[in-house]
């Protein structure tokens, strides 16, 4: 069949990259694509809000199946016009995507169906939500309520911080129209896991634990960002938890929405808190998360487009999903300067040889080809360079061997992705 993947990113590289290695496929479009997925099949000149292009070049050119990789189509129907069309689409309706498209419409189904998340308030007024957070005092979260491409959300330790950002949000429209209504919670304390979970609907079948970082800086400091780099599995959420995290944060989502009429199908992604007070529900997502996407379809040993109609057609079940036993992980190489202001068009070398070392892939997220076929840099977040390896540590040196391989003008990448996880397993071996 044909299968037509929707965006631009890292992301969108690796589930090219893991498409392409199946049997069922004749050739992938990715739309808009860029110089990685370019590679793979054939980038296609449509933007990922596009609904109705989308739709009409699905048609045209017999594709069976589409992969919703952003959030951003899927919250403007995307999966809604495929199933109108009568054309696989693996990903949910605009309905069960506001569970990313709006922070409040998830804490309210968080709070329907006992999903424990951190205590909140909504607010659509800027002096009401002013006043409250005068009262409540700090430390505390801001965010913006609609789609704020992973920069919407603030840590606050002081009030007046709160109230800047709160200013900058509903006042100055920092995130347009996604913060004139914001979420006001209370800071949770812990570690951070992602967990994301294939559904078809009625079932979900778990994948491995993944800890994304979001920080710019080195120690989890500086502005959020839309991950500087992942690992899996993430020590803070063992295999043998999988199943009770599951039917905690997972399946009451998924039942839910069943009995509204409204079944999920696609990826589920639960970002949780984990302390001493036991596991919290920061935000759903409702794809791949990315970074996340590449360390896991790296350990990903199934087919992952036969997964994916299983999903579509409700039979889950029937799928034997495998995972490889080792640690992958992902070091995002970014422009200096981002999430602020950056340089584009650096040209970037090197790939080749940091790929020589074979359980190593550099995935483009940022990155298109120029006239002359070289790879330059067009955003912020330029490449996810990840490596297979037999423990974290292995992992962990393969993939900052490759990032010591490639060059490009004023990059830059976190030197700590996984240190925390080496923490543990050195406080592990020491008990």
């Amino acid at each position: 069949m044909n299968v037509l993947i929707v965006g631009s990113g890292g992301r969108e590289h690796a589930l090219a990259w893991k498409i392409a290695q199946s049997p069922l496929v004749e050739k992938i479009y990715t739309a808009p694509g860029n110089g990685g997925t370019a590679l793979l099949g054939e980038n296609v000149a449509i933007g990922d809000d596009d609904v109705k292009g989308l739709v009409s070049f699905a048609k045209k050119h017999d594709v069976g199946l589409v992969v919703a990789g952003p959030e951003l189509p899927l919250t403007r129907g995307l999966a809604n016009a495929m199933h109108d069309a009568k054309i696989p689409c693996f990903g949910p309706t605009e309905y069960c995507a506001q569970l990313e498209g709006s922070k409040s419409f998830a804490k309210q189904v968080m709070l329907e169906t006992g999903v424990p998340t951190a205590h909140f308030a909504v607010f659509e007024d800027f002096a009401q939500a002013k006043d409250f957070i005068e009262e409540t005092g700090a430390p505390l979260v801001i965010k913006a309520d609609g789609l704020a491409a992973g920069k919407g959300v603030a840590v606050c330790q002081s009030v007046q911080e709160a109230l800047f950002e709160l200013e900058q949000s509903m006042v100055h429209k920092r995130f347009g129209t996604a913060g004139e209504k914001i979420v006001v919670e209370e800071m949770l304390g812990g570690e951070e896991v992602s967990f994301l979970a294939f559904c078809d609907g009625e079932r979900i079948a778990a994948m491995p634990s993944s800890q994304d970082h979001k920080a710019v800086g080195e120690g989890d400091t500086g502005p959020n960002t839309g991950g500087m780099g992942a690992f899996s599995p993430a020590h803070i959420l063992p295999e043998d938890a999988y199943q009770d995290m599951a039917e905690l944060v997972l399946l009451p989502i998924v039942r839910h929405m069943k009995n509204k009429g409204h079944p999920f199908v696609g990826v589920l992604y639960a970002g949780l808190m984990v302390s001493s007070d036991g596991p919290k529900v920061l935000e759903y997502n409702v794809r791949f998360g990315d970074p996340e996407c590449q360390p896991l379809l790296m350990r990903l040993d199934t087919d992952l487009v036969e997964i994916m109609l299983a999903c579509c057609k409700g039979r889950l079940d029937q799928v034997d999903i495998r995972w490889k036993p080792q640690t992958a992980l992902c070091v995002v190489m970014s422009a200096e300067g981002y999430p602020g202001g950056y340089a584009k068009g650096m040209r970037i070398t090197g790939i080749d040889e940091a790929e020589a070392d074979s359980a190593c892939k550099v995935f483009v997220a940022g990155a298109q080809r120029d006239e002359d076929g070289w790879l330059v840099s067009t955003g912020g977040r330029v490449l996810g360079v990840t490596a297979l390896g037999d423990d974290l540590t292995d992992a962990r040196g393969r993939a900052y061997s490759a990032v010591g391989k490639i060059s490009f003008a004023h990059s830059y990448c976190r030197r700590d992705i996984g240190e925390k996880g080496l923490k543990w397993e050195s406080e592990g071996e020491n008990k």
